[in-house]
């Protein structure tokens, strides 16, 4: 059965409408732009990313090729940006030429 347009509408829209009370401001919340890396560590499966805010994020190598087909002393010779968003390997150092922007993992960032 269709729903007549006009006031049935209406009344449907409004009953969806909810209000919920925000308990921090918006400044204490982390957005994937804001994700600063605390640490990081390899196991045999996954690079795993410590973020400043708590969260870990764990991600298979096999997203990245040229980690996954390094030998596991050279993974751990990376360093982490001043700005705390990205991992580098030097390839002078490691062997690996590889830098990982972390917002690239953390799924779509939504524009302000």
């Amino acid at each position: 059965m269709p729903i007549e347009v006009g006031v049935s509408e209406s009344k449907i829209r409004t009953q969806e409408i909810r209000r919920y009370h925000i308990r921090y401001p918006i400044s204490a919340y982390t957005f994937p732009s804001d994700a600063r890396i605390e640490g990081a560590w390899f196991d045999d499966e996954y690079l795993h990313v410590k973020l400043m805010d708590g969260r870990i994020l764990s991600v298979p190598l096999s997203w990245i090729p040229t980690l996954r087909d390094a030998e596991p002393a050279q993974r751990e010779k990376f360093e982490i940006s001043r700005d705390r968003r990205w991992i580098i390997w030097d390839p002078d150092i490691s062997g690996i030429n590889e830098e990982i922007r972390i917002a690239d993992y953390l799924g779509p960032a939504e524009e302000h």
